[in-house]
């Protein structure tokens, strides 16, 4: 089946090829995101392959049934950036990746939490100048420190039991609880109780209306003062402004983040020779109890391995006719 990948980097295609020994699909690989100025690249393949940040709104799925597209296929779990009714009304099936690697995400949510911690950032930048004082360096031992989950499914539950191995008590909130999550010897608590004892907040749930900016400017309010933050999920769970104005005021103790809610026009790129017009940003990555990664928490073999094998087969399953195993509906 002819595929045109968009947002494709150099680990994407390497990645792609190799899964596709066994698929023997067409890829046509494009640096350039898909969106309503783009997708006429698009036209003559039967499957566009997309990313987190691509657009598959009304308007670009309209264009893509006109060139001749019968398949979306998300290389990630999050579809946000996907209008589901819009696809089904227009007979584009929508698959995704389920299940890649809950454990590159939650592993990367643990080393941000380690950075943010005990100022690993800012020892580096002094020690490579042969700066070897430890004035403002004090961290907090994890031990004994309550950690809030935000979303316990595969993700959240494997934060869990890292959190629990460092020997801190673990609370959950989710709409959809899991027996699985209280299984670990965690237990979930009410929002109140969350904001009041955590000394850690870690976000691992998808973004819906529900659930965007759940973290704003009344949820810092009630807080526990100097709680860490932590985001690997989606940016608009955080209401960055908000965040700002707690960590100049040091209600927010630190903030560690894997995604931003602007980052379509940033992440993924090298913009280190260009002026960044983000003044939001700009202003977050001056604090120095902020780290900020570039949407990297998916990025090890074995995530990246299952992501492109998952992908590819799910465009075989459509391709021959078979159910979807990864199939998402509006319905």
């Amino acid at each position: 089946m002819d595929i045109a990948v968009f947002s494709a980097k150099p680990y994407d295609r390497e990645y792609l090829n190799a899964a596709n020994a066994g698929h023997h699909h067409r890829l046509q690989y494009f640096d350039v995101p898909l969106d309503i100025e783009t997708v006429s690249l698009a036209a003559n393949h039967g499957a566009v392959c997309i990313f987190v940040n691509d657009c598959a709104d009304a308007g670009v799925l309209q264009a893509l049934v006109h060139g001749g597209t019968k398949l979306v296929a998300l290389r990630c779990t999050g579809f946000n950036n996907v209008d589901l009714k819009a696809a089904q009304d227009l007979g584009i099936k929508v698959v995704r990746v389920v299940n890649y690697s809950p454990n590159a995400v939650a592993e990367h949510a643990v080393a941000l939490l380690m950075a943010i911690n005990r100022k690993i950032q800012r020892a580096y930048n002094r020690t490579r100048d042969f700066n070897f004082s430890l004035d403002g360096l004090m961290g907090f031992d994890l031990n004994g420190k309550v950690v809030a989950v935000i979303g316990t499914g595969k993700i959240g539950r494997v934060f869990t039991k890292i959190m629990l191995g460092f020997g801190c008590s673990v609370i959950g909130y989710d709409k959809f609880p899991s027996a699985e999550f209280e299984a670990l010897g965690a237990r979930y608590a009410r929002p109140k109780e969350i904001g009041e004892s955590a000394d850690i907040i870690s976000l691992h749930c998808p973004l819906t209306p529900e659930t965007y900016h759940i973290i704003d400017a009344s949820t810092l309010a009630r807080a526990k003062r100097g709680a860490l933050l932590i985001n690997t999920s989606r940016g608009a769970l955080i209401d960055t402004e908000a965040v700002i104005d707690a960590l100049k005021s040091g209600q927010l103790g630190g903030l560690a983040i894997d995604v931003y809610e602007q980052e379509a026009d940033l992440f993924f790129r090298d913009l280190s020779g260009t002026i960044i017009t983000d003044d939001v940003l700009q202003r977050l990555v001056t604090f120095p109890n902020v780290i900020v990664t570039g949407h990297q928490a998916f990025l090890t073999r074995e995530a990246v391995t299952t992501i492109c094998e998952t992908t590819l087969q799910s465009v075989t399953e459509f391709e021959t006719g078979k159910p979807l195993s990864n199939e998402i509906s509006a319905s």
